[in-house]
């Protein structure tokens, strides 16, 4: 199958030009997921392997997988293992990777934002939304890019699902890989249950076959898994499948803040999602649950943005919900601005996830990686999922039983106030949940493992 693979693009390749395309000095942009911490203890590990004999290039499938790719090269650039580290962000525009400014260090591929949003799997109409806006001849484009490096002395490090897997295997380099979306938990522990569970419990695995015939090539010399229940049930299909930990909690720096302004309210912090306009269909469902929901004690919400938000819709929002802008309420939390509604105060932030999500009691997320985090961090949460495309009711169902319950999903709006109200009064069953949440999800460290292994092993 791989020698028919190759002679089938080294046709192609005669018919088609290579395209590479280095983006340098380009400007920051951040996500809701925060940055690594530990960086001194980076600095004070020596090395043993730091011969520059190979390159490296480093392919990311969505948000949260740049964001562990960020992490790990930043760390990998200190080290100087390799002659040039490449990132190739198969979904999106990789803007995270713009701050990065070394000379051996490159952005390259075609990218470009997705009118699914990078979810075209889980549609019909956002698959064709994304044909026709040219997704194929971008993934052909970067396919070849991958396999030019064949001749160029490359490793490649794939991160995500079975699209970056599938693309280094086919390169012909040596390769490893990190599967980060799929975890046996979802098959094997509730709360609920799917069809879908009998069928990964009769292949042993919520990895396909296929995946796993890509993970056992001769060229594969390592797969990372998120958990360790993940690991082992690979390492029973022969895979040389490796836990280090989930690096999905080592990108949260907190703030140190003042929290005696806060500590007489109720505190909820609100995940509407990344993806637009989606994600302001869930601030205004989420509203109209919260105008439901009394408390004796004031109430602080937290509503972390990313850069990608419309502030105006925002605030269109909320003022339809009669929440009025205020001057009078100082939080001093990294606020941009701050909403009023009798006692209820909402904050509004760009890129604040950060400084937030270790002061909520409670989470209301319709939102992929950062749910995770937060219920990493100890913070229960509920969703309600809707129409999608991203936060779909399979996708919020998959979730729950990928943390173990530490996110409830609710079925209606009404379902969603009576757990609220349930969780911000007991904090027994908060306990309880956050527990579960962090065990799960893991503590940090994960990156820095990883790093000390691609140095020592790749």
């Amino acid at each position: 199958m791989e020698r028919f693979t190759a002679k089938l693009f080294a046709n192609v390749k005669k018919a088609a030009p290579r395209f590479e395309l280095g983006i340098k000095d380009l400007q920051s942009s951040a996500l809701p997921l925060g940055h690594a911490a530990g960086e001194d203890l980076l600095d004070s590990i020596t090395y043993t392997n730091s011969k520059q004999s190979f390159s490296l290039l480093i392919l990311s499938n969505g948000h949260g997988e740049d964001v562990i790719a960020f992490e790990i090269i930043k760390k990998l650039i200190k080290i100087r293992k390799f002659k040039k580290i490449e990132v190739l962000p198969l979904v999106g525009e990789g803007k995270i990777f713009d701050s990065l400014k070394a000379k051996e260090f490159q952005k390259i591929g075609f990218h470009k934002v997705l009118p699914s949003g990078g979810f075209s799997n889980q549609s019909l109409r956002g698959f064709l939304l994304d044909l026709c806006d040219g997704f194929l001849i971008d993934l052909i484009k970067n396919w070849l890019i991958i396999r030019s490096k064949t001749q160029e002395n490359y490793k490649i490090f794939a991160i995500g699902d079975l699209l970056p897997l599938f693309f280094a295997w086919s390169s012909n380099c040596r390769f490893g890989f990190m599967g980060t979306p799929k975890s046996d938990y979802t098959w094997s522990s509730g709360p609920g249950w799917s069809f879908s569970d009998l069928y990964h419990r009769l292949k042993g695995s919520e990895w396909d076959p296929w995946e796993i015939s890509l993970m056992r090539s001769s060229r594969c010399d390592f797969v990372f898994m998120r958990d360790d229940i993940t690991t082992r049930n690979l390492i029973k299909k022969r895979v040389r499948a490796i836990f280090l930990g989930n690096p999905m909690m080592d990108f949260i720096e907190f703030q140190n803040h003042d929290k005696s302004r806060i500590s007489i309210h109720q505190k909820i912090i609100l995940l509407i999602g990344s993806r637009y306009p989606e994600a302001l269909r869930n601030f205004e469902v989420f509203l109209s649950c919260l105008d439901k929901f009394h408390t004796a004690k004031d109430l602080l919400i937290f509503v972390p943005l990313t850069n990608n938000s419309n502030n105006r819709e925002i605030n269109n929002i909320l003022e339809s919900h009669n929440f009025s802008q205020t001057n009078n309420n100082k939080f001093l939390l990294d606020e941009e601005s701050t909403w009023r509604k009798q006692n209820k105060f909402l904050l509004l932030g760009c890129n604040t996830f950060n400084s937030w999500a270790n002061l909520a009691d409670v989470g209301i997320a319709n939102a992929g990686t950062a749910t995770e985090q937060l219920s990493g961090l100890g913070i229960p949460s509920l969703s309600l999922p809707g129409s999608g495309p991203q936060f779909t009711k399979e996708f919020a169902n998959r979730q729950q039983r990928l943390l173990g319950g530490s996110v409830m999903v609710c079925k209606s709006r009404k379902v969603l106030i009576s757990k609220l109200e349930l969780l911000i009064s007991n904090e027994l069953l908060r306990n309880t949940q956050a527990d579960v949440g962090r065990k799960r999800m893991g503590g940090k460290g994960a990156s820095q493992r990883i790093v000390q292994y691609l140095n020592l092993n790749f």
